[in-house]
């Protein structure tokens, strides 16, 4: 039967049944599939029909299919979890295993109908020829990192394993939690992978005109533009790699991991909004600001939501949550494992 997997990973996610954790009842997990089959998948395909169904939520904790391959799945998916999560511990990896995600999903075109040919979540990314990509430049190390989980579970495809490392990443980092969908498929050659050009750059001419005309092509908005913005939190630019950022600073001189480059925050490894607090205050020569977050402050439209996000962490990371989980659908296919 077709299953789709509704996946909404929690610390406290519980695998067996329990006093605490009964099962779903029969009534309930009804109208948890129509609303769900209601809803579809925000920028992606509709939902499948469904036979066998898994949801895992914060509320509920894990619920048991009646399809054996659909228990099977979602094994692969925790125990691939679970080790993206002792990668993170190790490698201090956070900021790229949140770039790969984003730039496989970030190809997506919502003028093209055909899939793949629309690019989007559908682990083209691992692909050589689209990893030479400028705009990748660096994450044929963020693949090296987690090839031993996608040999470990085979299961899992790259499309899947992709978004749930850059989620993980941003949940482990102290960021929010992000409802997560999988059983994307994945492309099969590297014909199948876009063109160059469908990611942002760093410093058009126009920023705010270059912002929306890449992110209104994959259907998002003002208000997803800037929250998704606020990723930056995260991570350092290496001039070596994108032509951007100081070699070194007081933040990055030691590491962790490679030290160099510019961090837009000075705790470049936590999830939180001081990101639009440092781009809007710019008191410090050591943190990054590039033409495209300081046109988040100078546009009306984005400033609106940039000066909440800095007054307001909660608001920024429900509507951050919101916007990556639209991300990381767009263009996927959904289908069962294999």
């Amino acid at each position: 039967g077709i299953i789709s997997l509704v996946v909404h990973f929690s610390p406290n996610t519980r695998t067996k049944e329990s006093p605490l954790n009964p099962p779903l009842p029969a009534a309930e997990a009804d109208m948890a599939v129509h609303h769900l089959l209601r809803r579809g998948i925000s920028g992606g395909s509709p939902l499948h029909p469904l036979r066998g169904l898994l949801l895992v939520s914060q509320e509920l904790g894990w619920r048991q299919a009646s399809s054996a391959a659909a228990g099977d799945a979602v094994a692969e998916l925790r125990g691939a979890r679970e080790d993206v999560k002792q990668l993170l511990k190790e490698k201090s990896c956070h900021p790229i295993l949140v770039r790969l995600g984003w730039h496989d999903a970030g190809t997506y075109d919502k003028n093209i109908s055909e899939w793949p040919q629309c690019g989007g979540a559908n682990g083209s990314l691992r692909f050589e020829i689209e990893l030479k990509h400028a705009a990748n430049a660096g994450l044929v190390n963020a693949l090296k990192l987690i090839q031993a989980i996608k040999d470990k579970y085979a299961g899992v495809t790259y499309a899947d394993l992709f978004q749930l490392a850059s989620a993980t990443a941003v949940e482990e980092a102290g960021g929010p939690k992000i409802p997560m969908i999988y059983g994307r498929v994945d492309v099969s050659a590297p014909d199948q992978c876009p063109p160059e050009g469908r990611l942002p750059a760093a410093g058009p001419p126009s920023p705010a005109e270059h912002l929306r005309e890449v992110f209104y092509r994959m259907g998002l908005n003002d208000k997803e533009i800037v929250a998704l913005s606020g990723a930056h939190t995260l991570g350092r630019s290496r001039p070596e790699r994108s032509g951007w950022g100081k070699p070194e600073t007081k933040y990055t001189k030691n590491g962790p991991g490679a030290p160099g480059g510019q961090s837009w925050t000075s705790q470049w490894l936590k999830f939180d909004n001081s990101y639009f607090k440092d781009v809007k205050e710019r008191r410090d020569e050591d943190l990054l600001v590039l033409p495209t977050d300081a046109v988040l402050f100078e546009d009306s439209s984005f400033k609106i939501y940039a000066e909440k996000y800095a007054e307001d962490q909660d608001t920024f990371f429900e509507d951050y949550a919101e916007a990556h989980a639209k991300l990381s659908n767009l263009g996927s296919k959904f289908d069962p494992p294999k």
